[in-house]
């Protein structure tokens, strides 16, 4: 018998702190023993879904109540549920195209660092021979981070979805996920516009045109130097507005977006769309130094009723944050919508 075979599961390796439920299978059945067999590149918890012979995809996925045959195999649903979710997070999430860097903590509690140098302090001058070397201060912020706990309730009995295929589950759950990234990404453009004070607007560069220009954009590119302006977000509205400009009808460019389905402005940024951005208003950053995000953990899930009550009322929820790391690395254009 196989190592991964022979492991007691149970739900209490959901509580272990600063693990999660693969982690902790890891621990007790280590990916690198496998190496030159079968079984390799799965993972330790994959490894348990053989055992059990459950398939969670493909036309030919196993129904829900498969994971509720034994008391060591309903175990492995929550982890199921919770990656089914960040499936869905990462498949709707713009977060990587705007945050910098990603903290992970242990708390409720998280102060970050900053330094906001002047125009004098982003230029290296000679310094003459015994004279002091020019400082870059940084310090830890005032204020903690606000962390928001996001997430959704699945309300459903064991007697209604048993029957039901894992694979339609998992794209209900898919979506839990994509709610959850929307909504996080909300709390990203919050920050960005306002600081993580709420008092810290972004500074603004106001055009009276209805629509913005190319001459506009070439402003935003300028007043974000010493930075580089490589992403801006924008709702349905502007991106309309933004498409309609000359320079973004050039044949390379279309050929592109047609091609890739990827969008490009004529400088060189990633253009995300953001639809629940207001209208009007265009967020140009340098996404290497913008934006920190601060996770308390990952996605989350009652698993006491997913094990125990079979399904009933379970959360799934994710706890992030975010800070500002270079408040003049964000530049906002306000044009009249």
């Amino acid at each position: 018998m196989a190592l991964y075979e022979s492991i007691k599961l149970e739900k209490g390796m959901y509580g272990t702190p600063g693990k999660s439920f693969t982690e902790v299978l890891e621990e007790l059945d280590p990916s690198e023993n496998y190496t030159g067999t079968g079984l390799e590149g799965l993972d330790a918890y994959q490894r348990q879904l053989k055992r059990f012979d459950i398939r969670v995809g493909g036309a030919d996925s196993d129904r829900i109540e498969k994971f509720f045959q034994t008391a060591d195999s309903a175990a492995l649903f929550p982890e199921y549920v919770s990656r089914a979710v960040r499936q869905g997070m990462e498949q709707a999430n713009l977060l990587p195209g705007i945050v910098a860097t990603t903290t992970s903590i242990n708390s409720m509690d998280y102060r970050t660092i900053t330094s906001n140098p002047g125009t004098d302090d982003k230029s290296l001058k000679p310094v003459a021979e015994g004279a002091a070397i020019p400082q870059t201060v940084v310090k830890t912020q005032d204020h903690l981070v606000k962390l928001h706990k996001r997430g959704r309730m699945l309300v459903a009995s064991y007697e209604a979805l048993r029957f039901q295929r894992l694979d339609l589950f998992t794209v209900t759950l898919r979506q839990i996920g994509a709610y959850i990234a929307r909504a996080q990404l909300g709390d990203a453009v919050e920050v960005l516009l306002n600081g993580d004070d709420g008092k810290s607007p972004a500074q603004t560069i106001v055009t009276a045109e209805s629509k913005p220009s190319y001459a506009d954009l070439v402003n935003l590119w300028g007043a974000l130097t010493p930075y580089t302006l490589n992403t801006m977000l924008v709702s349905t509205a502007t991106m309309k507005d933004l498409l309609d400009i000359q320079e973004f009808k050039d044949a390379n460019a279309g050929l592109n977006f047609q091609g890739t389905g990827k969008l490009a402005t004529p400088l060189g940024a990633n253009l995300l769309h953001v639809p629940e951005l207001a209208d009007g208003k265009i967020i140009g950053l340098d996404k290497t130094c913008a934006l920190e995000m601060v996770q308390a953990g990952g996605v989350t899930t009652d698993y006491d009723r997913l094990i125990d009550r079979q399904l009933e009322r379970a959360s799934i929820t994710t706890i992030a944050g975010f800070t500002k790391i270079f408040d003049s690395a964000v530049k906002v254009l306000n044009y009249k919508a």
